[in-house]
């Protein structure tokens, strides 16, 4: 059965606690253990918080889940920048599936439409994505 850590923000909650709800109705969906759940404060601990869970390797996968929604100043362009990269390094670094469930939208709205509205749900994704990619290791290293 594969394991699978969840580091959620709580930066955005509205966005990012249906963002999670939808992640474990769909590990439920899959039949799988329930993830465990870690919290953060914001999008840019994201990474971190996937670098310690990483280091453990207890996990077969990691799916983060956050929502950085545009503002008036460029924060938007650099937090999305540091959570994307961070995410990618960790990934790379230890072979590891680390799902990017964060959503990066203009306004509330369009996140909104994301989490189980008319543009499908990204929780659900992320943790479909997290399953495709544990599969898809097992079989390349079968």
């Amino acid at each position: 059965m594969p394991k699978i850590a969840i580091v959620v923000s709580e930066f955005n909650a509205l966005i990012t606690d249906k963002l999670l709800e939808g992640a474990l109705e769909e590990a439920q969906n899959q039949a799988i253990k329930t993830p465990k759940v870690y919290k953060v404060p914001g999008a840019v601990e994201l990474p971190y918080a996937a670098k310690q869970l990483a280091k453990t390797k207890k996990y077969d996968a990691i799916v983060l889940l956050g929502c950085v929604i545009r503002g008036q100043t460029d924060h938007y362009d650099y937090v999305c920048m540091q959570v994307s990269q961070g995410t990618q390094d960790v990934m790379m670094s230890y072979d590891l599936p680390v799902i990017f469930g964060v959503l990066t939208t203009h306004n509330k709205d369009q996140a909104l439409a994301r989490v189980g509205g008319e543009k499908g749900h990204k929780g659900k994704y992320a943790l479909k994505a997290a399953l495709d990619m544990i599969k898809l290791k097992k079989d390349i290293n079968a």
